[in-house]
């Protein structure tokens, strides 16, 4: 996946650089949290907390069947992951904008059940079920796959900002 990547020079200090699309995908592979935003079916915003994992060129998350998230992706796909450090003068915002698709095919989900735990030492450990994973709780949860669509980088102390785009923006 190699995208267009453009500086935005109205908000990037003078003389600087496009941050790279290895340095974001880097960030995003690293991300211990992000936030996703949702739209509700009234137009509201709703933001949570979550923990995503890069696996095939895109970011993917979890939730329960009866969570916001997942009402919330019944009637409207369109989402933003955000991720990054809460610094000023150091680090790279990254905000993933795109489609969220749920995951049901089982070797997918093998792949990803791999990859949570891989990347957490073991801590998240999920059961592949023909919904999505069985959680350590007993319950359900769906698997969505973020397809990105703009992938926008904040760099900071040295300000930058910077545009990867996957195909018409």
């Amino acid at each position: 996946m190699n995208p267009t990547t453009e500086l935005d020079p109205r908000f990037s200090d003078p003389d600087t650089e496009a941050t790279s699309w290895d340095d974001a995908r880097r960030v995003l592979q690293s991300a211990q949290l992000g936030w996703l935003s949702t739209v509700r079916a009234d137009g509201r915003p709703h933001v949570t907390p979550l923990v995503p994992v890069w696996h095939d060129d895109a970011v993917h998350f979890t939730t329960g069947p009866e969570e916001q998230k997942t009402r919330n992706l019944s009637f409207n796909r369109q989402v933003v992951l955000t991720t990054g450090c809460c610094e000023w003068q150091e680090g790279l915002d990254v905000m993933v904008e795109g489609e969220a698709f749920r995951i049901t095919d089982p070797e997918t989900l093998r792949g990803l059940a791999a990859a949570w735990q891989t990347k957490w030492d073991g801590f998240w450990k999920f059961e592949v079920t023909g919904e999505g994973f069985l959680n350590d709780v007993g319950g359900v949860s769906f698997v969505f796959r973020i397809e990105p669509r703009k992938v926008l980088a904040f760099g900071k102390g040295t300000f930058t900002h910077t545009r990867h785009v996957f195909g018409p923006d």
